[in-house]
């Protein structure tokens, strides 16, 4: 199985509004380094799993909606708690709709896997990994 990894981060604001979070039910801040790898059996004719140029920027282009945003006060985030695990959830939704927009230089059925991982700090991360085909373009 070949890999493309790409990277960025953002910094965020959230509360954990349930007892069990303890001292994060209050607002507070973090910053993740967001790695999102793609999986693919076979490489393209150009060798690539995808063009990593263009997965950066449609990174970026997932992200930059989120960085330096209160989380809480976002729409799509009303309702639901905005733990890591689920930010992991959702940034890989955000990037299997763009991969079937085409914008990675890849037809969506040669990839086989994405995962995303979110990781807090040196010592804690949280990834969702799951076939391309589990997902579908949402418009939230």
């Amino acid at each position: 199985m070949y890999t493309v990894e790409v990277k960025n981060r953002i910094m965020i604001a959230h509360s954990l509004s349930r007892d069990v979070f303890g001292p994060a039910q209050q607002l507070h801040g973090a910053t993740y380094c967001v790695r999102v790898r793609f999986f693919a059996q076979n490489l393209d004719k150009n060798g690539l799993v995808v063009d990593m140029g263009k997965a950066m920027s449609a990174l970026e282009e997932v992200l930059e909606p989120l960085n330096y945003q209160n989380l809480d006060e976002l729409p799509q985030f009303q309702g639901v708690v905005t733990t890591t695990e689920y930010m992991a959830g959702y940034i890989f939704q955000r990037i299997c709709d763009a991969v079937y927009l085409h914008k990675l230089g890849r037809e969506p059925s040669e990839l086989d896997r994405i995962c995303v991982t979110l990781s807090e700090s040196d010592v804690a991360n949280a990834s969702f990994e799951a076939p391309l085909t589990a997902s579908e373009i949402h418009h939230d």
